[in-house]
């Protein structure tokens, strides 16, 4: 299992809380998960029920078996003083800087360098190791930019080609690179069984090749429950009106004119059936897409209740049950 996990997925698959989801299944058993968020929404802190993360290394949960989830939300403007100090030996004139708003235009203009600070500190954290020699962290699990953008956020190198040929900056970007495109590094696509996230998807699969990303695995999320197979969808089909009129009225549907009670059910039914079975086929003939792609593929279940902390450490239990851990 490789050791920085990236998350991705379209805008509404719930791809923070698949990540948060992942990084409890992967501190089963003692590990330790750090779970990194880049996009400044504090997703994470809400999932977990906790109060907004600073830009510090926090626990947030216990997994089972006493594994421990830490998480870290990455400030681009900190990250560029924690780099300053780290190459340059710049704490009180960087946070100077900060006054004076250099970083923050350094971090919003200058193409590029805000990508390779928010993977860096990522990366940092995969190749931290403790007084022992030993990995700091089991596994990094990122909450990444949506499908649309995630390539050219991990590519960092590109990005920074035409700024810093040579230079701590060039230096630091392909030491990033140097382990986003090793094996240390997967990035799993979340969809759901809907034509466009699954294009998305898709597109975003082929868009990581093409730049020689490691592509991991494909979870779809929010899977509603099969509640008729195609056998039963087959005999509502072929079933007529009038028979389904007095199947329901032989179960006990209504009173004395149970009969007429019935008559009036079966319009509704009959409709919803036919809902059904549009769903049936669109989530079968875009689950044929994704197997398509090749790719090792997990299905998480729609909570009907909603999104909770007992929901979450549902879904990682559900994650170790498909051995994604």
């Amino acid at each position: 299992m490789s050791r920085l996990q990236v998350v991705s997925g379209k805008g509404g698959t719930g791809k923070t809380t698949v990540a948060a989801a992942l990084a409890l299944a992967l501190a089963t058993e003692g590990k330790r998960t750090l779970l990194v968020e880049v996009e400044g929404r504090q997703g994470i802190a809400q999932l977990f029920e906790t109060e907004a993360l600073p830009y510090e290394e926090r626990k947030i949960a216990v997994a089972r078996g006493g594994g421990e989830v830490y998480a870290l939300a990455i400030d681009p403007e900190l990250a560029l003083l924690d780099y300053l100090q780290m190459f340059y030996k710049m704490g009180s004139a960087g946070r100077a800087l900060r006054k004076l708003g250099a970083i923050d235009f350094a971090t919003t203009v200058a193409p590029g360098v805000r990508d390779v600070l928010l993977t860096g500190k990522a990366c940092e954290a995969v190749r931290r190791k403790d007084r022992s020699g030993r990995f700091v962290y089991d596994y990094v699990v990122m909450d990444a930019p949506p499908t649309g953008r995630v390539t050219r956020f991990l590519n960092v190198n590109d990005e920074v080609a035409g700024l810093a040929k040579i230079g701590p900056i060039h230096n630091q970007a392909q030491a990033v690179m140097r382990v986003l495109k090793s094996p240390e590094t997967a990035v799993h696509l979340v969809t759901l069984l809907e034509e466009m996230p699954v294009q998305e998807t898709a597109d975003g699969i082929a868009e990581l090749r093409t730049a020689r990303l490691p592509v991991g695995r494909v979870i779809v999320n929010m899977v509603r429950p099969e509640l008729l197979d195609e056998a039963a969808l087959d005999l509502v089909r072929s079933t007529e009106r009038g028979a389904v009129a007095r199947a329901l009225s032989a179960a006990g549907l209504g009173g004395a004119r149970r009969g007429q009670h019935a008559e009036r059910l079966v319009d509704p039914l009959l409709a919803q059936a036919e809902e059904y079975a549009e769903r049936y086929a669109l989530e079968h003939e875009q689950r044929a897409v994704l197997t398509g792609l090749d790719l090792p593929l997990h299905e998480l279940p729609l909570l009907a209740e909603g999104m909770d902390l007992a929901g979450l450490y549902g879904l990682a239990s559900e994650l170790r049950k498909q051995g994604i851990s």
